[in-house]
Parts: C-alpha cells; sequence; structure tokens
C-alpha cells in the first residue's frame, strides 16, 4: 500500500518538522514493514520549469516519423525551441521542459544538441520521463491556468510530497487504506487521529431496491444513487495526483472517485450506470455454467461457489473482483447506483484463484474490510461527485444484512506485562488498546469490545500482541533462558540413529521427502479398495491441490526421488527415508479443545489434544534401483534385487540388536513371488522385496526396482551392548542339505536351526539351493547350510559338534518334514 505522507497528515496530527523517514521508522517500530520512502523529486536537478506551448510546426521525416518543431515559452526573455516526438497538445497548453543541465531520473542528462535538422533547446518530458508513472505515449500537459511559465512544475505535480510503500499482512488488511495507516501512525506517534468526515443518513431503503439471497458470502450489501452526473467533468488534479501516487491510473471522474475513496477508506466500491440496471439488485452464488462479460472485455464460464451480483437481465458483476461490461460506466452516464458491500474473503480468495482475475478490490475483500465502513464509504463517494461532477444525491440509503461483529474479549490488566517480561502498567494497557480502536471496560479484569475492523483480536494473546507492539518491541528485556541439565538421549534415541548410521553405512544415501502425496498413488501402487494404506488425512489447506493428503507410507516420496534423479541421468540409486505416516485409526475425530495462554494447559486438556491426534508411527523405507555394485576393471556389475532389499531389514535388525524372520508373503505394491514379509515374534513389522512390474511401469521406474519398509516404533528398546565372547579354540565345520517343501521359507529353516542347535552354534549360513524335479519332486528342494560349532572353553570334540547338529536336524525334521539329501 502506497500512502502519501501529505494524505496521512490529513488524518493523523504529525509532530511539527517531522521527516517522512522518521514517520517510517516510528510505524516499523510498531510491527509494519515499510519497504520504502519515494520521494518524486528523488533523481532530479537543475532547472525544470512549467512551460506554455506557443506554437509548433509538424515535419514529417523520411523514416516516416513526424515530429514537431515548438516555441516555447518557459518564462524567460524570448522562447526556445525544442523538438518534440509527440502529438498529444496542442498550442496554449503548458508542459514540463527540463532546460540544459538538469538531469531526470536515471542520471539521463538533458543538454542542447542538433536533432532533426533543428537545436533542440531542452526537453518536453513524459510522466515516465519525470518518474512519476508508466505513460510514454505522450507528454505530461498541465491543467490550463494552473502555473505560468517559469513556475516550479514539481510542488504543482506533488513530486516533493514523500510516499510510504507498506507492506501489509494478511492479518491486517485495514492497513490496505489511508485510514488504517494513519489510525497505525497515529498510535505509534502517540498523537490524535481524525476519522473521515461524513454523514451517513439512516438506512430506509429507498436508493435502489437490493435483495440478499446468500447471507454467507455477502452479510451486508449497501447502495446509495447519485444523479445528473456531468459525465465530461474532469478529475480534479489533486485527486489525480494522489492517484498516481499510489499507483492508479487516473479513468474518468465517477471511475477515479470510487479508487479515491478505496484507497482512503479500505472499502472497494462499484459503480453502476442505472439507465443499464433492469431491476432490483440481487446477491446469489453463480448458476454452473452462467457466463459473464467482465469490463476487461472477457467472457468467464461462472463457478456455483462464485458469488455474484445480478439484475433481472442476469450476472452483472463477478461479487468483490470486477464489474461487468453490460452495466459499465460510459461517456454518456449521468444516474449513478453506487455499491458497498462486505464479502466472504475465503469464497473472494477462491473466485480470484479460479479466474486468476487479481484486483485491488479482491485484495482487500480477501483480508476482510470493515464492514462498518461502508456507509462513510459511500457517503464521501457521494460527496465528491456532486462537488466535481455537478451530480444530486437521491434521498434514500439502502443497507440490507447484519454482518457479524467481533465478540468482546476479557483479559487481565496485568496479563501484557506477565507475558512480554517487562512493566506495562494499567494506564498504557487501555490507552493502547484505545490507539487500536477497541471499547475498554473494567479495572482489573478487562472486557475489551475489538473494532469493526478487526477480525484477527479473537483471544486474549490477540489483545496482548497489541499492546506489546505499540509498548515498542525495542523495550523487551532480552535474557538468554537457563539450559537444564539433561540425560542426553533416549534408548530410543539411541537406536534410531544406530539404525541410520548403519544404514549408511550400507550403502544408502538418506533423503527426506514432503509428507504430502495425492490419492492417485494409491491406485498406481495398485493397493486393494479395503487397503488401510487408502485411509490418509487429507488437509484442509493443502500446498498445492495435487498432493493434499499426509502419506500413510514413505514409498511415494522415495519414488518421487527417485524419478527425480533418473530424470537427471543418476540411474543407480540406493535411498533410504525415515519420517513419521499418518493414520486416523486412532484420531477421535474431533475439534480439539483450544488451551488459553495464561496457564499451562491441564492434564486432561493435554489428554483431549493428544486424543485427537492422528497416529504417527516412525517408519524407515529404503529403494533400490540400478546397479548396487558397479562393473569395472575387476568385473561385472550386480543388479540389486529382492535379497538386497531384505539385507537391507537385516541391518537394521542388526542395529537395533535383535533378529527378524523373513517369510513369502503377496503385499501391494510388492511383486507377489518375490516378497518377504518381515516378522518380530510373530508379528508383521514390513515388508521388503522387488515391486510389482505393473507398479514400476505406471510409476516409470526402472525394471526390476527394489524396495522394503518397516516400522521402527515396532522395534522394542536395543538391550544394553556387550561385548562378544571370543573363544581361542578351533572350530567345528559341518554341512547339512535338508530337503523341504518348496513353501517352506529357507528363513525358517534357518530359524529352527538356530534354536535347537544349542549354544554350541556359532554361526549357520545358507549357501546351496538345488532343485532337481527328477530326484527330488516337483514340490521339493534342497537347502544346505553351513554351521560353524565351538565351545568357549575347551576344544570342541566331533561328537559333541554332531550331537549339537543332529538336534539341529531332528527339529527340521518335525517342524517343517524336512529329511537329509542322500
Amino acid at each position: 500500500m502506497r500512502a502519501p505522507v501529505s494524505w496521512l497528515a490529513e488524518h493523523v496530527d504529525l509532530p511539527p518538522g517531522i521527516t517522512a523517514r522518521e514517520l517510517a521508522d516510528a510505524v516499523i517500530r510498531t510491527g509494519m514493514e515499510v519497504e520504502s520512502v519515494d520521494v518524486g523529486a528523488e533523481g532530479l536537478s537543475g532547472p525544470i520549469v512549467v512551460g506554455r506551448v506557443l506554437s509548433f510546426a509538424d515535419e514529417p521525416q523520411k523514416n516516416g516519423k513526424t515530429i514537431r518543431w515548438c516555441q516555447v515559452d518557459v518564462g524567460e526573455d524570448g522562447p526556445r525551441g525544442i523538438v518534440c516526438g509527440a502529438s498529444n497538445f496542442a498550442a496554449g497548453d503548458l508542459v514540463v521542459v527540463a532546460l540544459p543541465d538538469s538531469v531526470l531520473p536515471g542520471g539521463f542528462g538533458i543538454s542542447a544538441r542538433k536533432t532533426y535538422g533543428h537545436i533542440s533547446d531542452g526537453m518536453i518530458c513524459s510522466t515516465r520521463e519525470l518518474g512519476i508513472g508508466d505513460e510514454h505515449e505522450g507528454i505530461l500537459v498541465l491543467p490550463a491556468e494552473s502555473a505560468k511559465p517559469g513556475d516550479d512544475p514539481l510542488e504543482l505535480l506533488g513530486m516533493n510530497d514523500a510516499v510510504l510503500d507498506v507492506a501489509v499482512t494478511t492479518d491486517r488488511g485495514y492497513c490496505l487504506s489511508i485510514r488504517g495507516l494513519a489510525r497505525e501512525a497515529a498510535a505509534a506517534l502517540e498523537v490524535a487521529f481524525r476519522e473521515i468526515p461524513a454523514e451517513v443518513p439512516e438506512p430506509d431503503g429507498r436508493a435502489y431496491e437490493v435483495h440478499l439471497d446468500d447471507p454467507s458470502g455477502c452479510d451486508r450489501f449497501s447502495a446509495r444513487t447519485v444523479t445528473g452526473l456531468d459525465p465530461t467533468a474532469p478529475t480534479p488534479d489533486w485527486m489525480t495526483r494522489r492517484l498516481r501516487q499510489c499507483g492508479i491510473r487516473s479513468i474518468s471522474l465517477a471511475v477515479d472517485v470510487t479508487n479515491y475513496v478505496m484507497l482512503e477508506t479500505g472499502q472497494p466500491l462499484h459503480a453502476f450506470d442505472k439507465a443499464k440496471l433492469q431491476g432490483p439488485i440481487g446477491v446469489r452464488r453463480a448458476q454452473p455454467g452462467e457466463r459473464l462479460t467482465t469490463l476487461d472485455d472477457v467472457v468467464r464460464t461462472l463457478d456455483a461457489d462464485d458469488m455474484v451480483v445480478t439484475d433481472q437481465s442476469g450476472v452483472i458483476a463477478l461479487a468483490g473482483v470486477m464489474g461487468g461490461a453490460s452495466t459499465e460506466i460510459g461517456a454518456d452516464t449521468r444516474d449513478v447506483v453506487l455499491e458497498a458491500a462486505h464479502w466472504d474473503p475465503d469464497s473472494i480468495a477462491r473466485t480470484v484463484r479460479r479466474h486468476r482475475l487479481p484486483s485491488e478490490a479482491a485484495r482487500r475483500f480477501e483480508r476482510n474490510v470493515d464492514p462498518e465502513v461502508a456507509g462513510v464509504a459511500l457517503a464521501r463517494c457521494v460527496d465528491l461527485l456532486a462537488e466535481h461532477g455537478g451530480a444530486t444525491p437521491v434521498d434514500g440509503n439502502t443497507v440490507v444484512g447484519t454482518p457479524h461483529l467481533p465478540v468482546t474479549i476479557e483479559m487481565s490488566v496485568d496479563h501484557p506485562g506477565a507475558v512480554a517480561g517487562m512493566a506495562i502498567s494499567a494506564a498504557e494497557v487501555r490507552a493502547h488498546l484505545a490507539a487500536v480502536g477497541c471499547h475498554v471496560e473494567g479495572t482489573d479484569v478487562l472486557r475489551v469490545a475489538p473494532p469493526s475492523w478487526r477480525p484477527d483480536l479473537l483471544i486474549a494473546a490477540d489483545l496482548v500482541e497489541e499492546v506489546v507492539r505499540l509498548a515498542g518491541y525495542d523495550r523487551l528485556p532480552s535474557a538468554l533462558p537457563v539450559a537444564p541439565a539433561g540425560h542426553g538421549l533416549t534408548p530410543r534415541q539411541h537406536m534410531v540413529r544406530s539404525i541410520s548410521r548403519a544404514v549408511s553405512a550400507a550403502g544408502y544415501h538418506e533423503v527426506l521427502s514432503y509428507p504430502f502425496v495425492s490419492p492417485a498413488v494409491h491406485d498406481a501402487f495398485g493397493l486393494a479398495a479395503d487397503d488401510p494404506r487408502r485411509d490418509a488425512l487429507r488437509l484442509a489447506n493443502p500446498i498445492s491441490e495435487d498432493e493434499p493428503e499426509l502419506r500413510t507410507s514413505l514409498l511415494p516420496g522415495l519414488v518421487a526421488t527417485a524419478l527425480r534423479n533418473i530424470g537427471r541421468g543418476n540411474r543407480d540409486l540406493a535411498l533410504v527415508e525415515a519420517g513419521s505416516v499418518f493414520h486416523p485409526s486412532r484420531g477421535t475425530g474431533s475439534k480439539p479443545p483450544l488451551p488459553g495462554t495464561a496457564a499451562r494447559p491441564t492434564d486432561d486438556q493435554l489428554a483431549a489434544l493428544d486424543a485427537a491426534l492422528p497416529d504417527q508411527p516412525r517408519h524407515l523405507a529404503v529403494l533400490l534401483c540400478g546397479q548396487f555394485a558397479p562393473h569395472g576393471w575387476w568385473g561385472s556389475g550386480r543388479r540389486a534385487d529382492w535379497a538386497d532389499a531384505v539385507e537391507a531389514a537385516h541391518v537394521v535388525a542388526r542395529a537395533a540388536r535383535t533378529t527378524f524372520t523373513a517369510r513369502a508373503a503377496d503385499v501391494a505394491p510388492w511383486h507377489p513371488g518375490r516378497c518377504a514379509e518381515l516378522l518380530l515374534d510373530d508379528a508383521v513389522i514390513g515388508h521388503a522385496g522387488e515391486l510389482h512390474p505393473r507398479v514400476v511401469a505406471a510409476l516409470g521406474l526402472a525394471e526390476r526396482t527394489c524396495a522394503m519398509e518397516l516400522d521402527l516404533d515396532a522395534l522394542p528398546p536395543a538391550p544394553p551392548a556387550s561385548a562378544p565372547e571370543i573363544s581361542i579354540y578351533p572350530p567345528v565345520l559341518l554341512d547339512v542339505a535338508l530337503v523341504v517343501p518348496s513353501a517352506v521359507p529357507a528363513a525358517s529353516v534357518e530359524h529352527t536351526l538356530k534354536g535347537a542347535a544349542g549354544p554350541l552354534l556359532e554361526s549357520v549360513r545358507l549357501f546351496d539351493v538345488y532343485i532337481d524335479i527328477d530326484r527330488l519332486g516337483p514340490d521339493a528342494r534342497s537347502l544346505a547350510f553351513a554351521l560353524r560349532f565351538r565351545a568357549p572353553d575347551r576344544t570342541l570334540t566331533v561328537d559333541e559338534a554332531t550331537a549339537a547338529r543332529d538336534a539341529a536336524i531332528a527339529a527340521a525334521v518335525e517342524r517343517h518334514g524336512a529329511r537329509l539329501r542322500s
């Protein structure tokens, strides 16, 4: 929001001698952000004067361009000859002339030079050349009799007036107006603030007939009417100048007045040509498929969520965003219906984004306009049209609807000081709240009614913020908190860090992904309709509408990372991610309570907050594609396969000082014949293997991509680390080949051998899998294991080792139907 200091001074008693920079600093101290302080005369130097064009001659050139050789009176003894390429002026017009030795913005120096066969003794300037606008098609023509040749044009154009460029945050929509910024300046400087003078007639409904059909989208609609407007009446110079300083181009008196009042009050207005209106004005939601030609001559198809203004002919305006061409103010408009409404901010924001149609009006409505300022804005608009356009106000003031105003908030008078950690007296608290516009009652406990233009003041903490920022953030004491003595990492934190280091040491690159996913990813992963992983939490306000859900698995994020790398030529990947997934099964779905800030939440409040949260277990997942071992002079490489994904799970198990059992499973998105489920004490905590070819194709991954995912929260706390017992005695090495049914997992047989062999078994390793239909049968396979036995205190005999081996074989025969291969 750009605010000329002279305009602010009409509403604030600025201290004598205060500079624009000092005013900006005062506003900044209250928490506002002033991006710049602009003075139009900056960058200008030397003789720049008002000139009167006495005469000119049009001279066509060989290049097809026509120039004017002008004689210009600049207040000297004789006229100066100046060459000008513009043609939007006539003899007798007042213009701005930069004489030789002057400098325009951008360091553009002016000198007498020969051009087009003449010595041009200066330059006639456009608004762009003066740095006060973007118009450059023609030169700037000053109002007739507003000055005389030789006068200083900078004062006339308001170029000595400083302009504050304030960045307004979304919660302070009232500051998108001179009225709002003046109130902030008055509070910052502790000086008087003056409201906009306007006489608002009592509502009687006689200005124009209006009916509201959707109070949720528009809770107040006001209208006034003027007649007899002179369509040729020019916009006053001071209004044009202020609009230009605020970045708005002058169009016509009626349009300029509505823009001027919008800047002044913060209330956007719209003017309808009364002669083009057909019947009463209505406010409703658009019907699907309705069309409207807006003021930019674009035909727009409306959505059922769009708020619209209508008459008997149909839609005449896209509410809060842009008017329609059918009721546009034209060159012959004499009767005008003025509208000021209070629209639902969320509805306007959706409409702007849906139609890609930002506007100054919508920018204010999105941030919530003061619902009580409409009457003042309309009265101000009527007065200006009557004063400068010869219009006659029509008796009557139509106001339909009742807006929701802020509720009263109770707050202890010493609460702001307690929160800020500094002394703030009761008088200061009341004064600062009053400066904000609040109505304050009470002594020890204040009952505060926020003003209508501050819908963001909802709880006591909001009032504390207002008091503290006006008291001065620079007064807040700075004290470092004392760090309490701690006990270091918890056992689980130690375990998680050990797992992360172990997986990284195994060759995996850790990545971090956004926890947001698209619902389409569940179909790409081939999840069944009743799969619990489809039951995802949907965000109320997602960063992207394409990814509105919270993840129930880490694999979508790893897939996105892999695709990004593959697209950039990095095809051999081993990725790992540890993070939370989100399951709504535990959350109650009820709205959690909002604890106050006066005291620590109670145990019941914390329990209610916790009960409303979804379950958020911590998972770990890996993704493998391409070469797991690269090729080189040492030999050929090796592609990553399902066994590498299973081994990643065993790496996690070893780091957590536990063991997993793997068995065949059929779970999406894995290949049904190359998928293992990971068990811990007979409970499934994860899956590993090769992804299904259809999933790989749907996602665009490399062939034979593998993945593993497990629930870290399901792991028990790691037992205390103990040093291994090292034996100095030699081992006994025995091999055993067992024929088992093909459906029996090798991991189950290995687990049985370990459990039954006793404490003398040091290790067991599967080193061969043999299939022979003729000798073993169609549904059997041979598993060969290498057993290593060793005693810690003696040399083990063959008989002891054989007995332990035989016990292991007997257990395998009993549990799995195994037999020794002959």
